[in-house]
């Protein structure tokens, strides 16, 4: 990584969301420029006390995006949704319990019904960011899932029954192809909090309390767990490390963590 972050302004997309701000924190602790793109901007000012450039936006609306793109080095894209119908799909209709339980035997309703789908967001969402993205960004960071390459193998055929693992191909593909330097992490089943989504992590609280070490693969071949903390470090240590450029990995939490995580080691065995 290089020594003089402060010549970087990092876009954070997504930086309300569990990991994003997990990201963003990281990103100030190591005295990263930040500017969040966010729906909400009272929101993000709170969150973020005044530290970050807030940028309102909305990534489902090419239209909202080119004003935050000036002077932007990286863009580290966190946005997401929901893999199977709840509130964040926002439903314009607002369904009940009994609702909702017909769009789970109908996905195509589910999807078609939704504003916040996962094609709407990850495929149609990163496909617009990268639109707009300046030509001489210096790396695009995405938050993709393990399983995009295995979608028909259990448990993953389960995880993409409303299509998020189609979308999160997608939105790779599309980075892929365009020309600008990326780095594609692909996360198991995120667990640690903050506790921002409905499911079953949530639900459970489920934690590493930091004792799992880090382990990254490529290929789509690992499965497991992944703290959304080791996620955030990954889309910082990887900033302007040569190993991560043009790369897609995958990382879970397993085994005895060291007393350090040494990412660069990391990074190199890719």
């Amino acid at each position: 990584m290089t020594s003089n972050v402060s010549e970087n302004l990092v876009l954070v997309a997504g930086a309300t969301g569990g990991v994003g701000q997990l990201t963003v924190a990281k990103l100030l602790d190591k005295n990263f420029k930040v500017r969040v793109l966010t729906r909400n901007a009272s929101k993000a000012e709170n969150m973020f006390a005044g530290k970050v450039e807030v940028a309102v936006g909305d990534i489902r609306n090419l239209e909202t995006l080119p004003a935050a793109m000036a002077n932007v080095t990286h863009i580290i894209c966190c946005s997401g949704t929901t893999a199977f119908p709840s509130e964040r799909w926002d439903f314009e209709d607002n369904p009940n319990f009994l609702e909702y339980f017909g769009l789970f035997l109908n996905p195509a309703e589910a999807k078609a019904k939704a504003k916040n789908s996962p094609m709407k967001v990850d495929a149609q969402g990163v496909s617009n960011l990268v639109e707009v993205a300046p030509q001489d960004l210096k790396q695009f960071v995405f938050i993709s899932s393990c399983g995009v390459e295995r979608k028909n193998e259990f448990p993953y055929s389960v995880l993409n029954s409303f299509g998020i693992l189609d979308a999160k191909k997608l939105a790779e593909d599309t980075i892929k192809n365009s020309n600008l330097p990326y780095t594609i992490i692909r996360p198991g089943r995120l667990i640690d909090g903050p506790y921002t989504s409905y499911d079953l992590n949530t639900l459970l609280q489920a934690k590493t309390d930091g004792n799992l070490a880090v382990e990254l693969g490529t290929g789509d071949r690992l499965t497991g767990q992944t703290s959304r903390i080791d996620v955030a470090n990954a889309c910082v240590e990887c900033l302007n490390n040569s190993s991560c450029y043009n790369k897609a990995f995958e990382i879970v939490n397993q085994g005895k963590r060291p007393s350090v995580v040494d990412w660069d080691a990391l990074f190199e065995q890719l």
